[in-house]
Formats: C-alpha cells, structure tokens, sequence
C-alpha cells in the first residue's frame, strides 16, 4: 500500500490508523461547545477534528425537503431541515479559533467544504479534503478540491461502484493522495444498519485500485466492530461522529462515540494493529521454544549399532526437536545410510551421527 502524509502523520499499511473525531453538526450552534469537542477527542484519541463547511442555501433546497413526499430520518426532526442545516452552519468566523485549538491540543484540522467558495477560502487552513458521500456525483467540486494538490478522502456512502470509479478517476487526473472510504450513509442510528456496512467492498477496492489509493470507513453505526473489522482488511483511515453527550438533541448526537467510547475504540484498535503483525510468515520470537518443544525429529526407536544400515523400522518420530535435530520428511534421506557410532534408542538422529 503506497503512503500519504497528513501533516506529521504518515498514513499506510505500516503506520497507526488515523482515527478522524466528525465533530460535523454536534457544537449545536456554539463555538465553545466545538472547542470543547476537541479538547475531548484529542484526548480520547483522535489524530484529527474535522467539520462541515456549509451554507444552507448552498447545501440543501427549503421548497425540495418541504416537498419531498418520502420519510426519512428528517421526518423525525422538530424543525424543518432547511432550518436545522441554518443551525448546524459553521460560522466562518470560528475557522482560526477552531484552528488554534486542534493545534492546542496537537491534533489536525479540516473539514468538508460543501460550497465551490468555501474550497478557495479554507484552501490555507486544510491539510486534507474530505469529500461527503453526498456529492460523489457533484464533479465540479470534486475536481475543484482535487486540483488543490492536498490528500482527497472520498466517502462512497448510498453510491455503487460506477460512482466511486467515476469520482476515482477524475480524482487521479489530478491528485494521487486519495483515500477511498467505505461508508454506509444512513443516519438512522438503527442496529440493524451494522447489516449493511458491507466491509466487502473494501477488498473490491483493494482488488480493483490497489495500492493507489489508502482505503477507510466512514461509520454511523453503533459501536466499533466495524472499525476493527475495516482496519483488519486493510483501512488505515477511520471516521466517526464525535459528541460528549449521546442525549443532546440534535442529528448527530444519537449515533455519534463519547469520549468513552471512542477511548475504548482506539485502545482496542491498537490492539488489533499490533496482532496484525507484518504478514511474513515466520517462526516468531515468542514461538522459538515452543517449535522445539512440539515439533518431532527423527529418533531412534531401537539401538543402532555403529556401522549398521538404517531402515525405516529403526526409526521414530517424537518431540523434541533441537535445532540440529532431523524433521520427519527428511526421513527418506536418513534411510539406508550407516550409523558412524552407536545411536541409543530414542537418541534424535542428526547428520553427524550417519554417513
């Protein structure tokens, strides 16, 4: 898998995975409830905050929403989706605040533009691009933030593969920091949904863009299973929403990780990583007596006198096995050659003892 920095932190098949804290909607409106947001996730872990650059007028259409003759999870929302988006906004005024702060607490900022001027206006703060699952299909931006030469993270999110490879490809014309993320978008918060995550395709990716891209998960499930199961085949970019309270009204706080959760998420993920190992197959460190204590070597299962033929019914295979002593497919070459001295019963048979 090929390596993509952010900031100080390089991403790839050797390196921790970068775990990525969605602040997204959850500072309610309150810039000191995002800074406090940060301060949380840093601690808990996170090796960035990220957040949503947004106008409402410019993401989602009031007339569309109040005409939509579908229910979907918006449908449950006090207030109108148009008003919740005004809300949910960023002030654009917080960006430096918000930056002082990652950088308080040593960790990356960015966020996902949903606007082609936001793109320009936050180009000098951002380390990275993170592209939402909703505009897979929205080429313009998607070449826009590309030409900007920074690491592109793209969900794949309510998208098939037609999608992914379109935006892939456009991406590439410009940019080959990509990291493709496996995404399930539904906001519904509903157990059921882990069904859905479909973790598969992360080794579609794999086989269809190989190492030119670095593969993740952008998650809204319950729990971390589906983190550790994504970075077991190979996802070495984690995103989930973050939030300090589950009980907060609000979008996003329902399905989001606390602080506690989020802890426990990276310690067991780390655990993970160090039980991935490095994929050559090898006698380990910690196995080197154990391979001496169960393997068999080639014994004598009588006396041997000195100068006597070995045949196969002198022979016997018992643990142990020292390191000069003969694995048992090697019993065919021990076979019809003379003992120089007399070999004891169950004594292990080496090459110095026949000719």
């Amino acid at each position: 898998m090929k390596n993509i920095k952010i900031n100080k932190n390089k991403i790839g098949n050797k390196y921790p995975t970068y775990f990525i804290a969605d602040i997204g909607a959850n500072h309610d409106g309150s810039l000191n409830r995002a800074k406090k947001l940060i301060k949380l996730c840093a601690k808990a872990g996170a090796n960035a905050a990220k957040f949503q650059h947004f106008k409402a007028e410019t993401i989602v259409s009031d007339y569309g929403f109040k005409n939509l003759k579908i229910k979907t999870h918006q449908s449950k929302w006090k207030k109108d989706v148009f008003s919740v988006y005004k809300k949910a906004s960023i002030n654009p005024k917080w960006t430096k605040e918000l930056i002082k702060t990652c950088k308080k607490f040593k960790i990356d900022f960015f966020t996902s533009p949903y606007d082609l001027d936001y793109v320009d206006n936050l180009n000098k703060y951002l380390c990275a691009y993170k592209i939402g699952s909703g505009d897979i299909t929205w080429l313009e931006i998607i070449k826009k933030i590309s030409k900007k030469n920074k690491p592109v993270m793209i969900a794949t999110g309510a998208s098939d593969f037609r999608d992914v490879e379109r935006a892939y490809k456009l991406i590439s014309k410009f940019n080959k920091k990509i990291i493709i993320m496996q995404c399930n978008t539904n906001y519904t918060g509903d157990k059921k949904n882990l069904k859905f995550v479909n973790l598969n395709v992360l080794d579609t990716f794999k086989k269809k863009f190989g190492d030119r891209v670095i593969l993740g998960l952008s998650d809204h499930t319950f729990g971390h299973i589906s983190v550790l199961g994504a970075v077991s085949k190979g996802a070495r970019v984690i995103e989930k929403h973050f939030t300090d309270n589950n009980s907060r009204q609000g979008p996003d706080h329902h399905f989001a990780m606390n602080p506690k959760t989020w802890e426990a998420m990276v310690e067991a993920t780390r655990k993970l990583e160090t039980a991935l190992g490095d994929g050559v197959k090898k006698v380990e460190k910690n196995e080197i007596n154990a391979k001496i204590v169960q393997q068999r070597s080639i014994r004598a299962k009588v006396n041997i006198d000195k100068s006597q033929e070995i045949k196969k019914s002198h022979l016997i295979c018992l643990r142990p096995k020292s390191n000069k002593g003969l694995e048992p497919y090697k019993m065919s070459m021990v076979i019809g050659k003379k003992a120089k001295r007399k070999i004891l019963i169950h004594e292990e048979i080496n090459w110095t003892l026949i000719n």
